[in-house]
């Protein structure tokens, strides 16, 4: 398994803000995500700096619909030059397989994760849901169907990491709710360090408000690269 990479998320309401943000990034970062606040601010053109900087792109739209319309999605997004996206992966096995096969279809495809779980929910939240599975035996069977669909990967909490990594030690992982050590945890509630989300398993590491919204965001991306390699 190749080293793990930092993906900054940005979490800005809209393209002039990120244009600020990326002058105050590295140049050594190589992925950012654009979400669903940013995409739904400015749309497809929110892309465009980052494809000019060369940089790869995650869209994290988490596409969940009836097959056809998630399979067009997909393919309508690698058309923009994403090179990652997510889809949910309790969209079932026919979501899961149209949207592995519409990227397979596409020039350039585009590596899909499924989300298994929200790092935002707990398992108080599973009751609430009516899901009587626990969060790791979720995250181990919505990974076993996504994975048997075609899909390239999960975005799991770093605490499901490990289960999902040794049932699937080729699968992509990408990993959210990282924080460090003293870090604020916001909206997570199923959070961890850098270095333990590497340590179990982790491919890529999604950390946005830690260094976008820190005071100094290139000190603050440093110190989580520094952290992923110890």
């Amino acid at each position: 398994m190749s080293k793990a990479e930092l993906i900054v998320a940005l979490d800005v309401p809209n393209a002039e803000a990120m244009e600020a943000k990326l002058q105050e990034l590295p140049d050594f970062i190589e992925w950012y995500k654009v979400g669903l606040e940013l995409f739904c601010a400015d749309g497809p053109a929110v892309l465009e700096p980052l494809k000019r900087r060369n940089k790869k792109i995650f869209l994290d739209l988490k596409l969940h619909d009836i097959p056809r319309t998630v399979g067009n999605a997909v393919k309508t997004a690698a058309a923009h030059g994403v090179n990652l996206m997510t889809v949910h992966a309790i969209g079932g096995r026919a979501m899961l397989e149209e949207a592995a096969n519409a990227a397979r279809e596409c020039a350039n495809p585009p590596k899909l994760v499924a989300v298994t779980t929200l790092t935002s929910l707990s398992q108080d939240d599973f009751t609430d849901l009516g899901i009587g599975r626990t969060v790791s035996v979720q995250a181990l069977e919505l990974g076993r169907l996504a994975i048997s669909s075609g899909i390239d990967g999960m975005v799991t909490s770093a605490h499901e990491a490990r289960i999902l990594r040794e049932a699937f030690p080729d699968a992509l992982l990408v990993t959210p709710g990282i924080r460090m050590p003293s870090g604020d945890v916001g909206d997570q509630k199923r959070v961890a360090t850098p270095s333990f989300a590497v340590a179990q398993g982790a491919t890529h590491l999604v950390v946005g408000r830690p260094i976008v919204q820190a005071d100094d965001p290139a000190a603050a991306a440093m110190a989580i690269v520094e952290d992923m390699n110890s």
